[in-house]
């Protein structure tokens, strides 16, 4: 298993905490140092925001643990590319690495539909690294959505 996998199955679990919660299950954590200082999953219906993105989530969470808005030399995995909102962010933060699961063909900002975290334009671009375990990754989003179609 490479280390990408081993953290990669740290996000997951965080999906299976948010597939329990009845949240779309999107998992991801934080490495700093290869130490994980942050993990979170998604909590958009729990908290009845929006914002409330497992990217989101980590990010604060991250900041707070380094007393830092900027999150350098870390790396983010997440289950699912990250949406436009979780892009900015990530770009916002600085975050130097971004490994990620299953693409988003439908609103995916790391690739599949827009390319945000690697925009020339832009004052930071992280390093993108998607597919990560993306079939195991894709399960259970696909498994998540079949449930809630009964």
């Amino acid at each position: 298993m490479t280390q990408h996998e081993i953290y990669m199955n740290y996000a997951f679990k965080e999906a299976e905490k948010a597939f329990e919660k009845e949240e779309i299950p999107i998992g991801c954590i934080i490495v700093f140092q290869n130490t994980t200082i942050a993990k979170a999953h998604n909590l958009v219906e729990t908290l009845k925001d929006p914002t409330a993105h497992a990217e989101i989530l980590a990010i604060t969470s991250a900041a707070e643990y380094l007393q830092s808005k900027q999150l350098v030399g870390c790396s983010m995995y997440i289950t699912l590319e990250p949406c436009a909102m979780c892009a900015g962010a990530i770009v916002l933060s600085k975050i130097e690495n971004l490994f990620f699961g299953a693409y988003d063909i439908k609103s995916g900002a790391c690739g599949s539909v827009l390319n945000i975290t690697n925009n020339k334009s832009l004052n930071h671009n992280c390093n993108v690294l998607g597919g990560v375990m993306d079939e195991k990754c894709k399960e259970i989003l696909k498994s998540f959505f079949e449930i809630r179609r009964l």
